[in-house]
Formats: C-alpha cells, sequence, structure tokens
C-alpha cells in the first residue's frame, strides 16, 4: 500500500533517476522491495503518472529553447521552433510504433529482477566503452540533428522497453553513437521524453483515472510535486555535469547497482 510518505519517498527517487542514465526502474524495484508497496494496479498507475512532474520540469528549464515566446513573432524563428519539435516528435516515433504492438508483451515477460539487473550490467559497460572510444562528435545541437541521427536514437529509445535499460541511457547512448556530442546528447534526451511520457501518462489517466479516490489523487499529487522538485534539480546538475565530464561514472554506478540487484535476488 502507498502512504503518503512513501508517495513523497517514490516521488523523490522517480525524478533523480528517471534522467540519471541509471534506470528509474532498478531503483523503484529496490524502493518497493523496502517499503512493500501492494496494490499493483494503482501501484503502477502511480508509478507512470507522477512522471508528469517530471516533463514539466524539462519543460520548465528548457523554456526559452522549447517555448521561445518573443522570437516567435518572427517567421524565421518560428520555423526554427517548428523545426525543432518536429525533429522532437519524430524520435519518438520509432518507439510508439514498437512499443504498440509489443510494449506490453515486453513489460509481462521481461519485468523481473534478472532482466532489469542484466540489462543495468550492459548499459553500464556501454557506457563506459563509449567514453574510451574516441568518437567524432559532428553535431552540437539539438536542432542540427540529421534526420539519420534521430532514426538512429528513436530505434535505441526502443531498447529502453527492455526494464533496467533506462530510456536516458538508451537514447543518450543512441546519440553518442551517431555523432552528437554528450550535450546534445543530453539535451535530446530530455526534449525525447516530453511526448514519450506525456503519452504514457496520459494513456494512465485515461484508463484508470475515474476510478482513483480522493485519497489516491491525493497520494498522485504528492508524487508528482516530488519528482518535480527532485528532477529540476538533476536536470540543472546533469547539464552543469556533462559540460565537464562523461558518462563513466554512471557506467560504474550501473554496474554497482546490477551486482545489488543480483544478490537481492537469493
Amino acid at each position: 500500500m502507498i502512504t503518503a510518505l512513501k508517495a513523497l519517498i517514490l516521488g523523490i527517487i522517480q525524478g533523480l533517476t528517471e534522467f540519471l542514465p541509471i534506470s528509474s526502474t532498478g531503483h523503484l524495484i529496490i524502493a518497493e522491495k523496502f517499503l512493500s508497496i501492494g496494490g499493483e494496479t494503482f501501484r503502477d498507475a502511480f508509478f507512470t503518472i507522477i512522471q508528469l512532474g517530471s516533463i514539466l520540469a524539462v519543460l520548465l528549464y528548457f523554456r526559452s529553447t522549447l517555448f521561445p515566446l518573443p522570437a516567435l513573432l518572427l517567421p524565421s524563428e518560428r520555423r526554427k521552433w517548428l523545426l525543432l519539435w518536429t525533429k522532437i516528435v519524430a524520435g519518438v516515433v520509432p518507439a510508439l510504433v514498437i512499443g504498440g504492438l509489443w510494449g506490453g508483451k515486453i513489460q509481462e515477460k521481461l519485468y523481473n529482477i534478472p532482466v532489469v539487473a542484466t540489462a543495468l550490467f550492459i548499459g553500464g559497460i556501454l557506457l563506459i566503452l563509449l567514453e574510451l572510444w574516441k568518437r567524432k562528435s559532428i553535431t552540437d545541437s539539438p536542432e542540427r540533428l540529421r534526420w539519420w541521427q534521430i532514426l538512429g536514437i528513436g530505434l535505441a529509445q526502443c531498447l529502453a522497453m527492455i526494464p533496467g535499460t533506462s530510456r536516458s541511457a538508451a537514447t543518450i547512448i543512441g546519440a553518442l553513437c551517431v555523432g552528437c556530442n554528450r550535450t546534445t546528447a543530453v539535451q535530446y534526451s530530455f526534449f525525447l521524453a516530453i511526448p514519450t511520457m506525456f503519452a504514457a501518462t496520459g494513456y494512465h489517466i485515461l484508463k484508470h483515472g475515474a476510478s482513483f479516490t480522493a485519497s489516491q489523487v491525493g497520494l498522485l499529487a504528492l508524487g508528482l510535486a516530488a519528482a518535480f522538485l527532485s528532477s529540476w534539480g538533476v536536470v540543472a546538475f546533469l547539464m552543469d555535469f556533462i559540460r565537464k565530464r562523461d558518462f563513466r561514472v554512471f557506467g560504474y554506478y550501473r554496474i554497482a547497482l546490477a551486482v545489488l540487484l543480483y544478490f537481492t535476488m537469493r
């Protein structure tokens, strides 16, 4: 059962882990074990809907890029703005198509600790190897992404349907592989989260919203607020961090978390 304290804790965990390439799923599984959360239907809806707080944090932090209101008065700026949003939406299409066809079955079959731990471990190794590989960056902003790069990143995001992969890690790894620099990889990962998570959140609200009790709505509001505040801090932290350092520390962290999860299986 989710109480007010548990909703607060889970919201903070969601916000802290959603945009870092370390898997919010892996952390929520650990939290579930320690917090003894039951009620599968509301739990699943809670975990999805509170992501709205994370989306709002991205929209607010990047408001001058995503909604440059004064600049939109100029036709040339409107074209740039529309092109950026077209590139954001286009990057989500592969996940919508593949997720719509097989996402439910993948989650049903693979949502277990061994799969999550394995995905964490492999993702950690990939992040470390990518930083050791002397890549040449050809794109330094989301606005300059080529369409083939967007397709590659969108396909990479589909890997996040495997629990433990991390949507953030999948998109960042995909972006690095197609020639984005670190800052662009992180920014575009943030931007792709907006339509992706809006779609998932909207689906759960339409499906379960009418059945929520007043107390459950209150718990959702508390978790959403906690996710918003912690996500805001993480977005600001990661944008500053990645200008000075690389992703290897997240790779090491994923490997350590995978080992911890393996031990919880015993």
